[in-house]
């Protein structure tokens, strides 16, 4: 069974910076597409940056590009999200997600549509 499970979420000013963890088990790490999608109150999910694993393709969404860096550590089986110069805008709960990346690959036409395994969540509060 494929769990995945996030940390690092918490309340920061604006301009300010988290990282969140995502470790994932039940799974063959090199095969998976990982990274995040965030929800923030009101609004649908979106996605927010993938990685692929066994080559370390690297997708951001224009809002979080430059200001958002998505890592893997294999050995650790963890995806890490580092975050700076937060902004209210950010403020959401923020999902690991994860998917088998060849079946990713066939059924999406953008990186961001749709994910087969989600985290609980973890809450990011961006206080202006």
């Amino acid at each position: 069974e494929v769990q995945l499970v996030e940390s690092g979420g918490g309340l920061v000013q604006a301009g300010g910076s988290l990282r969140l963890s995502c470790v994932a088990s039940g799974l063959t790490f090199d095969d998976y597409v990982i990274g995040w999608f965030r929800q923030a109150p009101g609004k649908e999910r979106e996605g927010v940056s993938l990685i692929t694993i066994s080559d370390g393709t690297i997708y951001y969404a224009d809002s979080v590009r430059d200001r958002f860096t998505i890592s893997s550590d294999n050995g650790k089986n963890t995806v890490y999200l580092q975050m700076n110069s937060l902004k209210p805008e950010d403020t959401a709960v923020y999902y690991c997600v994860a998917n088998l990346f060849r079946e990713w690959l066939l059924k999406n036409d953008h990186p961001f549509e749709t994910m087969n395994y989600w985290g609980k969540g973890t809450l990011v509060t961006v206080a202006s």
